[in-house]
C-alpha cells in the first residue's frame, strides 16, 4: 500500500435511497375463496350463508352455548384467514358473554393445535379450523371445524372405475375436510366387493363439529379408525395428496397409492418420496459425533417423554447432542448450526417432519425411529416408517431391554471398542469423532503451554483435543478448524508470525445515516 494512502474498512450495508428499493403495488383487495364455491363473490348474503354452512356454524354455536368455555381462541390456516373476521363477527353476535381471539401465525404446524399462542391470553379452548392432523394434544381442550368442501362426485367416480377393478382391495382415505364424501362414494360404488373406509377419530379431550361417523373400528393407525389390521393387500385411494411425510408413512404400508387433486381433477401414482433415501441417513447417524434434536411442536402429547428417551440414547452412544425449539425450521435457520452433523426432528407426522427431497438442507435430518435403528448395534432394516410417538417410545424400550440382556449375559464387557473409528459407508471412509462423549475416558489432559492461560479465551487446546472444562467440546473443535475466527476473536496466529503490526492498525470511521426510519437525513435533504 503506498504510504500516505488510508484504509478504509469495506461497507457492512448498503446506502440506501430511492433507486436502491422498488415495491410491488397490490393489484386487488379481495380475497378469491375458492373453498366456499361463490357464484357471486359481491354478494354478501351467499357469503354469509356459505360460511355458516362450510363450517357448521349453528352446530358450533349450540356446542359453545351450551359450555363453560369464556375465552376461545380460534385457529385458522393461511387459507382459511380470509373468513376469520366474518366468523368472529358472527360468534360474537351469538355468544356476546364470550370472549373470542384469533390466532393466524401458528407458532408450528398449521395441522396441530397451537398451545403456546393460546396460552398467550390463557385461553381455556382452541377452536381449529381446516385440515387437522387430529394428534392427541398435550394439555389444552380442543374442537376441530373441518369444513365441508364441495366436490365433483361423478369425476371422482369415473376415474375411480377406470383405475380399479372390481375384484381389488381398495380402501378409501382422504384429509380431513374432504372425509365427509367417503360414504358417499362408497354407496356409489356397491359393485365393488372389498371397500373400506377410513374413518376420523378423535380423543377425549377433543371432538370434531359436523362430523359423525358412521361405523366404529376397533383397529387405529394414521389417526384413523379401520376395520382391517393388514393393509399389505389394499390399493389405497386418497383423495388430495397428503404432505411428504404422510405420503411416505402411507406408501410403505399399502400396496399402491393413488392420489386424487379435487382441484384439477387429476389422478396420480408418484413420484413419492423414496423409502431407500431414508436408509443412507439412519447410516449416517452411526458416524454423527453431534446430534441435533429439532424440536418442532409442543403441543402433542408424549412429546417431553420422547425428548428424554431420544436424549438419553444419544448420550448413551457416546455422542454429543443438542435441543432446539424451532417453529418452522427452513434452511436458513439450521444453517446457523454448522457444527451439528446430523439433526433428529420431533414434530406432527402431518406436516411437522422434514423430508428433504432436493438437498435443500445442509445436514441430514432423520426421524427419531431412524435415529434408533442407526444408534441401534446392529442395524437391521425392516423397511418400517414409524412416526407415532408411542410406537416410538415402545421401541425404544424394546430395544433397551434388548441391551440390557446382552450385557448381562457378558460379563466381559468392556469399552475397548471406543477408540476404534467408525466406518461411514455413505462416503467410504472411517471416522474417529463419532463417540466423542467417549473419548473424554481416554483423553489426558494436560496444559502444554508454559505461558499463563488467557482467562478471557474461551477455548483452550489440550493435547490435540479441544476441552471445556474437561469435556470434549465438538463445537470447539469446530471453531478451532474454521479460518475466519470473528471479530476480537481470542485465537491468535499460533505463533507463525511475529508481525502484528496490521492489528494495531484501525480503519476510518464512516458516518452512517442520521434521523428516524420515516424520514432519514438523506431523505430530508433530497427534498
Amino acid at each position: 500500500m503506498p504510504s500516505g494512502d488510508v484504509a478504509i474498512a469495506p461497507s457492512l450495508s448498503t446506502h440506501q435511497d430511492d433507486s436502491t428499493f422498488t415495491y410491488d403495488k397490490v393489484q386487488t383487495k379481495k380475497k378469491e375463496r375458492q373453498h366456499l364455491k361463490l357464484k357471486n363473490r359481491d354478494d354478501y348474503q351467499e357469503l354469509i350463508n356459505k360460511i355458516r354452512s362450510y363450517y357448521s356454524l349453528d352446530e358450533l354455536i349450540a356446542d359453545l352455548g351450551d359450555s363453560d368455555y369464556d375465552k376461545v381462541t380460534l385457529q385458522f390456516p393461511d387459507e382459511l384467514i380470509c373468513d376469520s373476521a366474518t366468523m368472529v363477527q358472527l360468534l360474537q353476535q351469538e355468544l356476546p358473554d364470550k370472549k373470542f381471539w384469533i390466532l393466524a401465525d401458528t407458532s408450528y404446524s398449521s395441522c396441530c393445535v397451537d398451545e403456546v399462542a393460546a396460552e398467550h391470553v390463557q385461553s381455556d379452548l382452541v377452536v381449529h379450523f381446516g385440515d387437522a392432523c387430529l394428534n392427541e394434544v398435550a394439555k389444552i381442550n380442543a374442537k376441530y371445524v373441518l369444513g365441508k368442501p364441495e366436490v365433483d362426485l361423478d369425476e371422482i367416480l369415473s376415474q375411480f372405475k377406470q383405475k380399479f377393478s372390481k375384484d381389488d382391495k381398495i380402501v378409501l382415505m382422504a384429509d380431513a375436510p374432504h372425509t365427509h364424501i367417503l360414504n358417499k362414494l362408497k354407496k356409489s360404488l356397491r359393485e365393488y366387493k372389498d371397500i373400506v373406509i377410513a374413518e376420523l377419530i378423535s380423543t377425549a379431550n377433543t371432538n370434531i363439529i359436523g362430523y359423525n361417523p358412521t361405523i366404529e373400528y376397533s383397529h387405529t393407525q394414521f389417526n384413523r379408525a379401520f376395520p382391517i389390521h393388514n393393509f399389505s393387500n389394499y390399493h389405497l385411494f386418497h383423495i388430495t395428496k397428503p404432505e411428504a411425510p404422510r405420503l411416505l408413512q402411507l406408501s410403505t404400508n399399502f400396496a399402491s397409492v393413488t392420489t386424487y387433486d379435487p382441484t384439477t381433477n387429476k389422478l396420480s401414482q408418484g413420484p413419492f418420496p423414496n423409502l431407500m433415501r431414508r436408509y443412507k441417513f439412519v447410516h449416517m447417524v452411526r458416524s454423527s459425533g453431534t446430534i441435533g434434536i429439532l424440536v418442532n411442536t409442543l403441543s402433542l402429547s408424549n412429546t417431553k417423554q420422547l425428548i428424554n428417551t431420544i436424549k438419553h440414547k444419544i448420550t448413551q452412544a457416546g455422542k454429543k447432542v443438542h435441543i432446539l425449539v424451532v417453529g418452522k425450521p427452513n434452511v436458513a435457520k439450521l444453517a446457523n448450526f454448522d457444527s451439528i452433523d446430523l439433526w433428529c426432528v420431533l414434530g406432527c407426522d402431518h406436516k411437522g417432519i422434514i423430508i428433504d427431497q432436493t438437498n435443500e438442507f445442509y445436514k441430514p435430518i432423520v426421524t427419531p425411529y431412524e435415529l434408533l435403528l442407526g444408534l441401534s448395534d446392529e442395524l437391521t432394516w425392516t423397511g418400517r416408517w414409524i412416526t407415532d410417538y408411542k410406537s416410538v417410545i415402545q421401541e425404544y424400550k424394546n430395544e433397551e431391554e434388548e441391551e440390557n440382556a446382552d450385557r448381562n449375559s457378558n460379563d466381559n464387557d468392556n469399552n475397548s471398542s471406543d477408540e476404534e473409528p467408525e466406518f461411514d459407508p455413505v462416503t467410504g471412509k472411517y471416522v474417529s469423532n463419532s463417540k466423542p462423549l467417549r473419548q473424554i475416558n481416554h483423553l489426558s489432559i494436560k496444559n502444554t503451554s508454559e505461558d499463563t492461560p488467557n482467562e478471557n479465551a474461551l477455548v483452550e487446546r489440550f493435547s490435540n483435543k479441544v476441552a471445556i472444562r474437561n469435556t470434549v467440546s465438538t463445537s470447539a473443535m469446530h471453531l478451532q478448524n474454521r479460518q475466519w475466527t470473528g471479530l476480537g476473536s481470542d485465537y491468535k496466529n499460533n505463533g507463525d508470525s511475529d508481525d502484528d503490526s496490521d492489528e494495531d492498525e484501525g480503519a476510518v470511521v464512516e458516518e452512517g445515516r442520521g434521523g428516524i426510519a420515516r424520514g432519514y437525513d438523506y431523505d430530508t435533504q433530497a427534498k
